[in-house]
């Protein structure tokens, strides 16, 4: 007797790699069940035009774009539960089931679990941040950066992500501003050099964002020389916050083997956890190319890994 109480999979969160996750696991019969998690539909929620996504020649809106992963999955019969997980007790041997709990106390029994909850950008915190988000504010210069053609944008931060952001942005804008907080920058040697001999990036260092100002999109970053105290105002009209992603792991910690920035580790070219039947796909393992369509690929390849465990350990 097969236990129907208990799940083939259970996918958690709702982003590109969850929802196409869900369609392969339900189009193989596994009746997968989705956990939204507090964003439905994921970063992407927050990006107003997805132009880089095929299939899409107008383009799409981020949000109208994950209504349409939704009901795709919808349609092959997953169910989509609009709550969070917040425990999991995952097990460690082949063939054992997992036990996930639910932000309302349910608890869930699965073969399988498809890990999707994604990555969060960092913001400074500023109120304009919000204010602003998707009117001039981004994340992600390859997402966003086509809008700025020619325009005078700055970006915020020191690192890697900051240094290759501002690169990417200055093939496409007329000006980059590029705020680091301190008097070197935390980027690679190769990174800086290239930043550094680029005429169209300004660095300003010791300099921070506090704030931004426009009538509906920003006109105006306002900023401060943390040394000086001089404050004063560059007129762009985007603004790129580069201090990096989190992935959202939390829950896993202690369980799954992570990397030191907190990103799960997956097995090779496949999408499988340190444990059996868990697997890892999105951003929540991927700190690199962090687009839709990889997100989207990995959330397959996870499908059909869950698929083959269920087969080799269930039936």
């Amino acid at each position: 007797m097969i236990d129907n109480t208990i799940k083939d999979t259970v996918i958690i969160g709702s982003g590109p790699a969850g929802y196409t996750a869900a369609i392969y696991a339900a189009r193989a019969n596994m009746n997968p069940e989705i956990y939204t998690g507090m964003q439905p539909g994921g970063q992407l929620t927050t990006t107003t035009d997805v132009e880089n996504f095929p299939g899409y020649p107008e383009g799409v809106m981020g949000p109208e774009m994950m209504v349409q992963f939704q009901q795709q999955a919808e349609r092959f019969g997953t169910q989509v539960h609009i709550d969070y997980i917040t425990e999991v007790r995952l097990a460690k041997e082949p063939g054992e089931i997992h036990i996930l709990i639910t932000g309302s106390g349910k608890e869930i029994k699965t073969r399988t679990v498809i890990i999707a909850t994604g990555a969060s950008a960092k913001y400074l915190g500023l109120e304009d941040e919000e204010k602003y988000l998707g009117s001039g504010v981004s994340a992600c210069a390859t997402c966003d950066g086509f809008f700025y053609k020619n325009r005078q944008v700055v970006v915020v931060g020191g690192g890697d992500t900051a240094a290759e952001e501002a690169t990417y942005l200055s093939n496409i804008c007329s000006k980059v501003y590029l705020l680091v907080r301190k008097g070197e920058m935390r980027a690679s040697k190769v990174m800086q050099e290239r930043v550094l001999k680029n005429s169209k990036i300004e660095v300003m260092f010791y300099h921070e964002l506090i704030g931004m100002s426009g009538q509906q999109v920003v006109e105006k970053a306002h900023i401060i020389n943390n040394q000086t105290k001089e404050k004063s105002a560059l007129e762009v009209d985007g603004v790129f916050i580069a201090i990096g992603h989190k992935p959202n792991t939390d829950i896993f910690q202690g369980q799954l083997d992570m990397d030191e920035t907190g990103y799960l580790i997956t097995k090779g070219k496949t999408t499988k956890t340190n444990l059996p039947g868990v697997f890892a796909a999105g951003d929540v393992q991927d700190s690199i190319y962090r687009q839709a369509v990889t997100a989207a690929g990995s959330g397959c390849m996870a499908a059909m890994d869950a698929e083959k465990y269920v087969l080799a350990h269930f039936h």
